[in-house]
């Protein structure tokens, strides 16, 4: 005599699973659109990265055209602003010209001046 032994997904006998069938695993799909969000995610965190290497290798050096300019310290004055020190510095040209170049030749990110703060402007004014 001869014995065969047969396999099946399900249990039959007296165990814990006992008369309850075991659903068969689905495999996980991804779709096109979840490819590009998996990817998208990957990819943020190395462009993250790779900005802010290269803006911290940017070096904090004026541009040529500011290197040529002589100027002069002017101490703020309270109550005094940009436009009031341009006003002042050169009153036949336009205010926001003198601005930009005040701007830049002090690095300044804002427009907010402290009394007693001592600004570069420039001497052809």
């Amino acid at each position: 005599m001869s014995t065969v032994i047969a396999s099946s997904p399900f249990v039959i006998g007296s165990g814990v699973d006992a008369g309850r069938s075991v659903a068969p695993r689905t495999r996980l799909r991804l779709t096109r659109r979840g490819r590009i969000v998996l990817t998208s995610l990957a990819a943020v965190p190395v462009v993250a990265v790779a900005l802010f290497a290269g803006l911290s290798a940017v070096p904090a050096v004026a541009g040529s055209s500011s290197a040529d300019v002589s100027f002069r310290y002017v101490t703020i004055e309270p109550g005094q602003s940009l436009w009031s020190l341009a006003e002042s510095l050169a009153p036949t040209v336009d205010p926001r010209d003198v601005i930009a170049e005040i701007t830049s030749l002090n690095g300044l990110t804002s427009s907010s001046l402290e009394p007693g703060q001592q600004i570069a402007v420039p001497l052809g004014y």
